[in-house]
């Protein structure tokens, strides 16, 4: 009797220990998910458009195909990748951070500049859509695809250098593997509610009558300006997340005078408002970490059109398959 109570008192205690672990990693992924904002609403913001055009029956299809190329993206290529980094080399996370968060910047500062100078893409033959619906399909999910590896390569990253320092490979794996299945799911369960809205929408306006046929009406007449919303707070998140990213990587880098005076000015607005001290210093920081990731993305652009796009042609004409 006393082996069976004893038996049972260390499964008590394994059955603690494995709760404690499951409790930390889902307190160290809702952080790591919460710094990753920015990259999430604009991975929320973005989608959309690549179902546009579709017939209705395949918009709910599309954005399967999307998630699952998503799940592959960040499970089975970052994750591992990340893994290796923090263990064999820890000191390469702030730098690509760094990195992720001007590229971050450069495309929140991309769309500013665009909707205040508005012009015409230049379209090459090669990025012209072909007429075939089903190549048409195939095309829109490899592109969706390949914009969802740069945003879930920030994500991930994100989410490693948010995991507190001295976890152990098997911690920061699952953190990541929540991060990745969470955060793949939140997005394109949002993506498939927003692209089916007005569907739903117009079933209620023609199968329902009274409040249910007003409902249907107003949420056909709001999906646009919810559409424009949502990308105005992707471009606002990604500066904001972006500017934050690289502020914190100069101080680490031992440049941290914009990023202290920044936490200054948060500290004064908090000082001169006590009764909402958090949200005043929280707003202040967010705007100004927004501001400095539009004056880094801004510089960015000239940086990219003039050097960085014309290489990447170049390379692509020397190195890619002439067919």
């Amino acid at each position: 009797m006393s082996g069976l109570i004893a038996l049972l008192d260390d499964v008590a205690g394994i059955a603690k220990v494995a709760a404690a672990s499951v409790d930390d990693v889902a307190g160290m992924s809702a952080k790591a998910g919460a710094k990753a904002a920015g990259a999430v609403i604009d991975d929320a913001a973005v989608t959309p458009k690549y179902v546009h055009g579709f017939d209705a029956s395949r918009e709910i299809p599309i954005v399967w195909r999307i998630a699952r190329g998503s799940v592959f993206n960040k499970v089975v290529i970052l994750l591992p990748a990340a893994l290796i980094l923090s263990q064999f080399a820890p000191w390469l996370i702030t730098p690509l951070l760094m990195l992720g968060g001007a590229y971050l910047c450069f495309e929140g500062a991309e769309k500013v500049w665009h909707a205040l100078v508005p012009h015409a893409e230049h379209v090459s033959p090669e990025t012209t859509e072909p007429d075939d619906p089903t190549h048409l399909e195939e095309s829109k999910v490899a592109g969706a695809i390949k914009t969802d590896f740069i945003l879930s390569a920030e994500i991930m990253t994100i989410a490693l250098a948010a995991i507190p320092p001295g976890q152990g490979l098997a911690m920061r794996a699952a953190v990541l593997l929540v991060v990745a299945l969470s955060i793949t799911a939140a997005v394109y369960g949002a993506v498939a509610l927003i692209v089916k809205a007005d569907d739903y929408g117009l079933a209620l306006v023609r199968t329902r009558g009274g409040w249910l046929r007003a409902a249907g009406r107003t949420l056909v007449k709001a999906m646009p300006g919810f559409m424009q919303a949502l990308t105005v707070i992707g471009t606002a998140a990604m500066l904001w997340v972006g500017g934050n990213i690289v502020l914190h990587g100069l101080e680490t880098l031992g440049l941290g005078l914009p990023y202290e005076t920044i936490r200054h000015c948060s500290e004064l607005a908090s000082e001169a408002v006590p009764q909402a001290a958090a949200v005043v210093g929280w707003l202040v920081t967010a705007v100004l970490d927004g501001i400095f990731g539009l004056a880094l993305g801004l510089l960015l652009i000239p940086l990219s059109n003039a050097v960085l796009a014309p290489a990447w042609r170049r390379a692509r004409s020397l190195f890619g398959n002439p067919a």
